[in-house]
């Protein structure tokens, strides 16, 4: 119990992440009486979509959400001075991996060259490139490895969702929503503004008697 309540945040985002692949699940067939083959099912979903485009919308959504998700922990430290590293971490992990799931089913059904055809696209692989040494790094033992270069590599983040919010917006996806949330955090994080937040914030904090 002790264990599990250390580490409630871990665990909270753990479920969260992996709730929304029962939808994905659905949507594939898997086969085993010849081996492994993976097939679609169609007509699984009521939006008027394929499942193809189903399975792009539902992975790519939570890739972004999750990455916003991350660049809001600090500033919601500066406003209310809640912070745990490892919840970061964990919200770190699910963006990377719902960020991955959703380029491997864009190589699947498209190709890796397809990947180079529109500045888009390879907004969005790149993104991946700087999320895989995120993910693993995201852990104890490479903080204490890395140190100092540990925070320099995380803040390649940063590169990711603006990359990821260019893809997006060119794709005329609900972009505005996540570059408005990412550009309020920036503005929290701005030194003399972080200042005022945390020193009100401070001041309201009740003084233990």
């Amino acid at each position: 119990m002790n264990v599990l309540k250390r580490n409630y945040g871990w665990v909270t985002v753990s479920l969260l992440a992996v709730l929304p692949l029962l939808a994905i699940i659905k949507m594939v067939n898997l086969d085993f009486s010849n081996g492994i083959s993976i097939s679609l099912i169609e007509k699984a979903t009521s939006e008027g979509k394929t499942t193809l485009e189903m399975l792009y919308h539902i992975s790519g959504e939570f890739a972004i959400r999750w990455m916003t998700a991350v660049l809001t922990l600090t500033p919601f430290y500066i406003l209310f001075g809640v912070n745990n590293l490892f919840v970061r971490q964990a919200m770190g992990i699910a963006t990377a991996i719902w960020s991955l799931l959703h380029f491997t089913i864009f190589v699947i059904a498209e190709g890796l060259l397809e990947t180079f055809t529109q500045f888009n696209y390879l907004a969005g692989f790149i993104a991946i490139l700087i999320l895989i040494p995120l993910l693993f790094t995201s852990n104890r033992k490479s903080m204490k490895k890395l140190k100092k270069r540990w925070k320099k590599l995380q803040s390649f983040a940063y590169l990711a969702i603006f990359l990821s919010l260019v893809h997006v917006a060119i794709l005329d996806k609900t972009w505005i929503i996540y570059a408005v949330i990412v550009g309020l955090g920036f503005v929290i994080r701005i030194p003399t503004i972080k200042e005022k937040l945390i020193e009100r914030r401070l001041k309201k904090k009740p003084v233990k008697q």
